[in-house]
């Protein structure tokens, strides 16, 4: 089985990802964006987790039954109880829900605390925010949420990634710029639709000798963080 990609975006580019494989993404704050997406058990739904309301997110999946959906972010241990009775509330309505642990006394212990039921998130370092809970924490099938596109696929060699969602290469193309595989470069010519055109086919590219089970290769941890 091949790893499942999600884009977040515009009609625009989900259109365009979509003749690529890719499947469509959106928050639950921004759903216009979905008028004539067949999003019903295919897409990824996700939240607003700095000012997260579980109300508009639960009306959002009753009425589009994703694929995959987050949970709130487990910030604070104290709040895993309450994000997973919301998560069980949840996944009457999506194939897929994945906790995100953040807290780092969850080290080691999400086997113990996290019902096997759920996936995990696992947020990827930048400057906006990311997890310190260790990679080997991570016991399941894992989506990963942003980030860079390298920086994923070498995640991936850390942990059993099922999906992930990347909206990065979106934001490089409106200056020009496309993922070759290795690192953004200049794209000769320009033209947004070409560099995103370019980053799809080279993230596929990355991604086509995956094999969905685990990597053991710690010698690329400290390459992964930002």
């Amino acid at each position: 089985m091949d790893v499942i990609k999600f884009v977040a975006h515009s009609q625009r580019v989900i259109n365009m990802s979509s003749s690529y494989g890719w499947l469509p993404g959106a928050k639950y704050t921004n759903l216009r964006d979905l008028k004539g997406i067949n999003f019903k058990s295919k897409g990824f739904l996700d939240i607003d987790w700095k000012n997260y309301s579980f109300s508009r997110h639960l009306d959002a999946v009753q009425e589009y039954e994703p694929f995959l959906t987050m949970a709130r972010d487990v910030e604070s241990i104290e709040q895993l109880d309450s994000i997973l009775s919301e998560a069980d509330i949840l996944f009457k309505h999506s194939r897929h829900v994945a906790i995100i642990p953040k807290d780092t006394r969850l080290n080691n212990r999400l086997t113990e605390l996290i019902p096997e039921k759920f996936i995990l998130g696992y947020s990827v370092p930048t400057k906006y925010g990311g997890t310190a809970v260790s990679l080997e924490s991570f016991d399941r099938k894992v989506h990963l949420l942003g980030g860079r596109p390298d920086i994923q696929r070498k995640l991936a060699n850390l942990l059993d990634v099922m999906s992930f969602d990347c909206n990065r290469f979106t934001l490089d193309a409106k200056y020009g710029y496309y993922f070759n595989g290795d690192k953004f470069v200049k794209l000769l010519g320009g033209g947004y639709e070409n560099c995103l055109e370019e980053s799809l086919i080279n993230i596929n590219r990355i991604w086509s000798d995956y094999s969905q089970s685990f990597h053991e290769t710690s010698s690329l941890a400290s390459e992964v963080i930002v």
